[in-house]
């Protein structure tokens, strides 16, 4: 899940990008409302995290102009308890009140990401693996595979489409953030990795390269 938090106190930005990184989300994270605009029209967001006080405006300003340009991103607004009903109103899709724990962010953007995709299934079976997505978990044979946060975060993406070519930019975009320095091979490190583990457990799956396009994901002949 892919988050664009849009925050200017640097240690408050900074405890909720490491606390989401380590729940495997993606963060983009930028201090303005320009910014903000641009990052949001051109992103792949999935959700935004918006402080209501920023440098230049009130953030609350950015929703309408979001959805007059049909982006319609689920935005969680922060700010003090009296600001509430102003920021539902200005339509926020959910309304946080400082201070909050991280945990219950967490749990609100998953709620949300939920809700987004309630047709989409909790557990995908393609070969012998199944993908739970509700634990993150990939199985085979009730057997959890040891995967690290990206060899996981390019499994999920890939078997979303299983039999379906994925563009090698919808994996970056999936695994890395905007701040994150990308080698030029360190996406096809982690699909190697993830490769070697499938065929070691047996899971009757394979990851095929596409030429000039991404990846594959299908179920072996």
């Amino acid at each position: 899940m892919r988050i664009l938090l849009i925050e200017d106190e640097p240690e408050m930005a900074s405890v909720l990008k490491t606390a989401l990184e380590r729940q495997d989300f993606i963060v983009d994270r930028t201090a303005t409302l320009a910014d903000a605009e641009i990052m949001a029209k051109v992103g792949t967001h999935d959700a935004i995290v918006l402080d209501r006080r920023l440098p230049d405006g009130e953030g609350l300003d950015l929703i309408p102009r979001l959805r007059a340009m049909n982006v319609d991103t689920p935005v969680i607004a922060l700010a003090g308890i009296n600001d509430r009903v102003v920021g539902l109103n200005a339509g926020a899709d959910d309304y946080m009140v400082k201070p909050f724990a991280t945990e219950e962010l967490v749990a609100r953007l998953r709620a949300l990401h939920r809700r987004q995709f309630t047709l989409r299934a909790d557990r995908i079976e393609v070969g012998r693996l199944i993908y739970d997505f509700r634990d993150r978990e990939a199985l085979v044979d009730d057997k959890a595979l040891d995967l690290p946060r990206r060899e996981r975060l390019v499994l999920e993406t890939l078997i979303r489409r299983p039999g379906r070519a994925v563009m090698r930019r919808t994996l970056e975009e999936a695994v890395y953030s905007l701040d994150d320095e990308i080698g030029s091979n360190a996406l096809d490190a982690h699909i190697s990795r993830l490769r070697r583990k499938l065929e070691e457990a047996a899971a009757g799956i394979e990851i095929r390269a596409i030429r000039n396009i991404g990846y594959l994901l299908r179920t072996l002949p």
